[in-house]
């Protein structure tokens, strides 16, 4: 069973279906007593880090969550809950999680032809091998909405990259937990079969 965590933010619904596409259970709560008790998690959504992260800390919801991560539940970040899970955001100067060492920050781009926010399918490269990425070969592309994007401050919690003005980290993660800045949701085959791995990963980096 994977407990999807609904923290007032965009995209929650959209998870719940691609999990029952390939007959995966799972069930969607604002419940901080349920998250804290999951089997494994995933963390998505779509908006502002300022809004989510008040709400998370108003329902108690990150006290659930960090609770969670150290128990080594597995846990699976989708945007905006790729970005959270960092120590800051940019967007609205905001403390965030501190689940990973790192900020997200906002793209700058010297390219005027490139538009912000990023939006569509991209490349996406794996940096180092992870459970949840295997069999992710090169050219392989995933779909992409964001203006911000995580920026782990050790290389080591870098699991994959992605290009728009420059390189920046597609994927991160810490033992339990690893995030994606793409939409495994919106990406086709190759991201369901990333969630029909999550459902059978028990947290751990090799096997």
């Amino acid at each position: 069973m994977i407990t999807i965590i609904d923290y007032n933010a965009g995209n929650i619904k959209s998870v719940q279906r691609a999990c029952a596409e390939v007959g995966v259970q799972a069930i969607v709560t604002s419940d901080p007593a349920t998250v804290a008790q999951a089997e494994r998690i995933i963390f998505p959504g779509v908006g502002a880090a300022p809004s989510a992260m008040a709400y998370l800390e108003k329902t108690g919801l990150d006290a659930a969550l960090k609770k969670a991560f150290k128990a080594g539940t597995p846990i699976l970040g989708i945007c905006l809950g790729a970005q959270i899970i960092l120590e800051s955001s940019e967007e609205g100067n905001r403390k965030c999680l501190g689940l990973v060492a790192g900020k997200t920050v906002r793209f700058r781009l010297k390219d005027k032809l490139l538009k912000i926010p990023h939006m569509g399918w991209n490349e996406v490269t794996v940096t180092q091998p992870h459970p949840l990425l295997d069999g992710i070969q090169p050219g392989d592309e995933f779909y992409f909405v964001h203006s911000y994007y995580p920026q782990p401050a050790d290389d080591k919690d870098v699991y994959a990259i992605s290009g728009h003005g420059g390189d920046f980290c597609a994927a991160l993660g810490s033992d339990n937990l690893l995030a994606m800045q793409f939409h495994p949701e919106k990406s086709g085959r190759l991201g369901l079969q990333i969630l029909e791995r999550f459902a059978r990963w028990d947290g751990a980096l090799t096997g």
